[in-house]
């Protein structure tokens, strides 16, 4: 039976409770991060826990008591649950003042709720999907305004991959004023000819810490980078395409909108942009 950790607590996955007021059930008041694990080891920690503080900032919510113990919780998690391959999910909350109301409760004498689990992923890193490409439909992006706060208000992006599913999809890229915002799960990217083009980070997208390497390492291999929006034609006119996230790494695009990209298979740039991420990562990993 899979631990988890709740306030404080190491519990029994089925002895762990949360209160039906908490704020993340009943107003979606709450913020969470996923971070990968390969061969045990934490991928791109410190950037999580940095993007963390700031969507807790962002919405003038409490840290919660053991917010300086979240590595040790993290490893802990992984190390009695035997996770080789997968990910731990941490989400924070404003807690529970014993009712429902619109008004935040007084953090003073209500407590954020703090939340991590497990999830086994064995072969995370060589996922067949990798092999075969992403097949993408595009929807209207009708979220919040302020998509770079990490929330748990994930209905819409839920609803997006069901488009996507029954459209016999994998996933879906969402559009606003004509132009691609990010996928349901991932920021988004074309390639032309050696160059990247990604949309820049803004209150419209989630600054993505798989982005920020993948980004970097891009440029380390000298590959030119272009920051700006691209629409959903252009992006069906591109050499290739690709998605990026902290649980799918670097995952190509293969067809968008039924229409194939380039020869219908991963593009040379993506396949290389994620050899290079999982390589550089796991130096790294903690």
């Amino acid at each position: 039976m899979r631990t988890v950790y709740l306030n404080g607590e190491y519990l029994p996955e089925t002895e762990a409770r949360v209160s039906i007021f908490d704020r993340a059930f009943l107003m979606a008041d709450g913020v969470y991060e996923v971070t990968s694990v390969l061969g045990g080891k934490l991928i791109d920690f410190e950037g999580h826990l940095k993007r963390l503080e700031r969507s807790l900032n962002e919405l003038d919510m409490q840290k919660p008591a053991a917010f300086d113990d979240l590595l040790e919780i993290h490893r802990e998690l992984v190390r009695v649950n035997e996770i080789g391959d997968g990910l731990v999910y941490l989400q924070v909350t404003r807690g529970s003042d014993g009712d429902r109301d619109f008004v935040f409760p007084d953090p003073a004498t209500t407590a954020p709720t703090l939340v991590l689990f497990t999830q086994s992923k064995p072969g995370l890193a060589n996922s067949p999907q990798a092999e075969k490409g992403l097949k993408i439909i595009s929807i209207d992006d009708v979220r919040w305004g302020r998509r770079d706060i990490k929330t748990v208000q994930l209905l819409y992006p839920s609803m997006g991959k069901m488009m996507a599913k029954k459209a016999g999809c994998d996933d879906a890229w969402m559009i606003e004023d004509g132009h691609v915002t990010e996928g349901t799960s991932n920021n988004a990217y074309i390639v032309r000819g050696n160059r990247i083009i990604t949309r820049e980070l803004s209150n419209d997208i989630l600054h993505g810490i798989t982005r920020a390497a993948v980004l970097r390492f891009a440029r380390e291999a000298q590959m030119e980078v272009e920051e700006r929006p691209f629409s959903i034609e252009e992006a069906k006119g591109a050499d290739e395409a690709f998605v990026t996230s902290a649980s799918a790494f670097v995952m190509p695009v293969v067809e968008i909108d039924g229409e194939g990209l380039g020869d219908g298979t991963p593009g040379p740039v993506a396949k290389r942009l994620r050899e290079i991420y999982l390589e550089e990562s796991l130096k790294k990993a903690i």
